[in-house]
């Protein structure tokens, strides 16, 4: 089970708006704040609970084994 740690880069699973509408899709954010269980991760998309209220601050908490919740992998050089 990936740990990750204030700063990372992710991909989370979520309800999001796109120009197309409301969509579940993965979105890229931001870890913030981590617990032993948690991860806080902020996005720059306007998101929404899984009952369709928006969350203002932007920011969701996922468990750290979720498979709604990915860790980015860096660019290669070419």
């Amino acid at each position: 089970m990936p740990k990750f740690s204030p700063g990372d880069r992710v991909e989370l699973r979520c309800w999001h708006m796109r120009p197309s509408g409301l969509t579940r899709d993965w979105v890229p954010g931001v870890v913030v704040q981590v617990d032993h269980r948690m991860a806080a991760i902020e996005v720059a998309a306007e998101v929404f609970s899984n009952t369709g209220w928006p969350i203002a601050d932007r920011i969701l908490w996922s468990a750290h084994g979720s498979p709604n919740l990915r860790a980015v992998m860096p660019a290669e050089p070419h």
